[in-house]
């Protein structure tokens, strides 16, 4: 029986394993392996509400070992350490608890089709001082780091006597993980007050966002900007543009004006890569992303036996531009390499892979919700704000539980999270 591992469970590896053992796996056709560094699913745009509190991994993750047992796949718990091309095998590094002692050595595992979606990480863009004074949002464990500091530092603000202090974030990054994260950590300083901390709020945190671009949002229409930063504006969230950050120290930013921002906490969501692993194995051909390029059928450029998704695929389109690190984009992918493995197994020709922007969506907490429409969903561009962009918003997301779940468990599954919710503390404290 022939192997398929798919290394990386974000939104479009979970979707991609799901797919491809309702067929192949089911019908006994290949083993499909699922290999993953964590041992939680959480879709990716919801990492940072992950970071400030008001969801818990536990409550709204989804356990890879549990799935993979109710479904036609095998999951790995391991990091991608290396990958022999002429072998087909991958290697996993040796598999540690918290104290550091070893559960596993390093493993060699083969394969006959390889799919890489290891996702992206944060691109300091060798910015001095960022990796030793900043948290990131890319994975879970730095989610769950940043929201121990912000405990830690919420119950110390509550607890000094002098109540005009104020607990100052920084968040370097204009983008949609920057944006909806300021917000959301506002929201946390007003439900403070109700679980053991009364002296919180939201006048007590003073959050910054940092935007080296002429306005935050670069990547999406200028009236969805416009609209999010009065948003911010309003929650009093102040919002700098133009801004350029040459380095990072314990107490804050500085920029390149020499003007120093003073922090606390200090969050840098300024851009994405593809993780330098990539780069460092030489096996690839990389974009300046250190994406993985392509064929027009989502095969390594290199290897047709390797086929790449989501964050670190790097698709060239027709205009020269380079399909985005989105969610949606990794939810085409991992369906276009569905089928095209399904075809490999069936003798079928290959699909070619088209992305569609359906538009973008911007989440800020209870507040608001601004974003376009595009493509099929709409002729040309439509701007849509406030309950109908918050119910699309929540749609994608329900979307992405069926897709891994199927309909029946899926609609359970939403079902019970919104019960579980409707009783759960709104901030988790631990």
């Amino acid at each position: 029986m022939k192997k398929i591992i798919v290394v990386g469970g974000g939104a479009g590896g979970f979707e991609l394993v799901t797919r491809l053992s309702k067929t192949l796996g089911k019908r006994e056709l290949a083993e499909i392996i699922l290999v993953d560094r964590s041992r939680t699913h959480i879709w990716k745009p919801l990492l940072h509400e992950v970071a400030a509190g008001v969801i818990d991994k536990s409550s709204d993750g989804v356990d890879y070992a549990i799935h993979a047992s109710r479904h036609h796949y095998q999951f790995i718990h391991g990091t991608l350490q290396g990958i022999d091309r002429d072998n087909k095998t991958i290697r996993l590094a040796a598999l540690n608890d918290e104290q550091g002692d070893e559960l596993l050595p390093e493993r060699d595992i083969d394969y006959d089709y390889l799919v890489l979606a290891i996702g992206s990480v944060s691109n300091d863009f060798g910015t001095q001082g960022v990796a030793e004074h900043c948290y990131f949002l890319d994975s879970i464990k730095q989610a769950e780091r940043f929201h121990k500091a912000l405990l830690n530092h919420m119950f110390k603000l509550n607890q000094q006597s002098d109540k005009s202090s104020r607990l100052s974030i920084a968040i370097v990054g204009g983008g949609a993980t920057g944006i909806e994260l300021a917000a959301t950590l506002n929201h946390v300083a007003e439900l403070a007050s109700t679980y053991g901390m009364p002296d919180i709020s939201a006048e007590r945190m003073h959050i910054s966002v940092i935007e080296a671009g002429n306005r935050i949002l670069p990547a999406l229409p200028e009236r969805i900007a416009n609209s999010a930063r009065g948003a911010l504006q309003k929650l009093g969230v102040k919002v700098w543009e133009d801004t350029k950050v040459k380095a990072a120290k314990s107490d804050g930013f500085v920029t390149a004006d020499d003007v120093m921002m003073k922090a606390d906490l200090m969050v840098w969501a300024a851009g994405v890569k593809a993780p330098d692993f990539l780069a460092e194995t030489g096996d690839f051909a990389l974009n300046r992303a250190q994406q993985i390029c392509v064929n027009a059928y989502l095969q390594s450029s290199v290897d047709d036996s390797v086929f790449v998704l989501g964050d670190c695929c790097g698709f060239e389109q027709r205009d020269g531009s380079w399909v985005p690190p989105r969610a949606q984009s990794a939810h085409q992918m991992a369906d276009i390499v569905a089928k095209n493995l399904n075809a490999l197994f069936e003798n079928k020709p290959l699909h070619r892979f088209k992305y569609v922007d359906y538009g973008s969506l911007v989440h800020l907490s209870k507040y608001s919700t601004v974003g376009s429409l595009m493509g099929k969903l709409s002729s040309g561009s439509m701007f849509i704000e406030g309950k109908l962009a918050r119910l699309v918003y929540i749609s994608l997301y329900n979307m992405h539980i069926l897709a891994i779940h199927g309909r029946m468990k899926g609609l359970l599954t939403l079902l019970i999270r919104k019960v579980g919710h409707a009783f759960a503390p709104k901030l988790k404290l631990h």
